[in-house]
């Protein structure tokens, strides 16, 4: 069965783009690549894998999931990692809200904006949004605040994960490198 207004992973796909989200149009797409994480809590860092999605259905916002693999020594999948899942508003100026939930017992919400890049493909546009309220379930760990940068760069997407956790100030966290993947239904 076709489902009559399915989400859109391109432009080029038939659901129209919302006018608001003309800057956010680099990012649409799902993405793969490799990062690095560290945190003043842990021993030492570690490798992992991540992919990222982000889809509109012609309304102001986009789907967004996420999902993450630690990676051995030798780049091999250890076991899964972090997963996210929820939504990125986009206001007419570019103000940016986010909702992305954790099953690891984490609410998040951002605001922010997002920054239109230069031409067609949007080279150089920059989602930034930092956390306004984290929810938390009682087994949770303590996540405190966080902080998002999202670089679009022709091919490639870059990200950083400030996050402030288990009494820790806000800290660098998370980078990574990620290109998009040519046919979005690439399982």
């Amino acid at each position: 069965m076709t489902t009559p207004f399915p989400d859109a992973h391109s432009p080029s796909e038939s659901v129209a783009l919302h006018p608001w989200l003309l800057p956010v149009r680099p990012f649409l797409g799902v993405w793969r690549g490799r990062g690095e994480g560290r945190y003043p809590t842990l021993s030492e860092g570690f490798a992992f894998a991540w992919e990222l999605s982000l889809s509109h259905d012609g309304r102001p916002f986009l789907h967004y999931t996420s999902r993450a693999w630690l990676l051995d020594g030798n780049g091999g999948a250890l076991r899964p990692s972090g997963r996210e899942s929820g939504w990125l508003r986009v206001g007419p100026d570019g103000y940016l809200e986010a909702l992305l939930n954790h099953p690891t017992g984490i609410s998040e919400i951002y605001t922010g904006r997002v920054t239109a890049g230069e031409g067609d493909e949007g080279a150089g546009a920059v989602i930034e949004m930092s956390s306004q309220e984290v929810a938390r379930t009682p087994l949770a760990k303590e996540v405190t605040a966080g902080r998002r940068r999202y670089a679009h760069s022709g091919d490639g997407l870059s990200y950083a994960y400030d996050m402030a956790a288990m009494g820790q100030p806000l800290s660098p966290h998370l980078t990574a490198e990620l290109t998009r993947v040519p046919d979005a239904t690439d399982g």
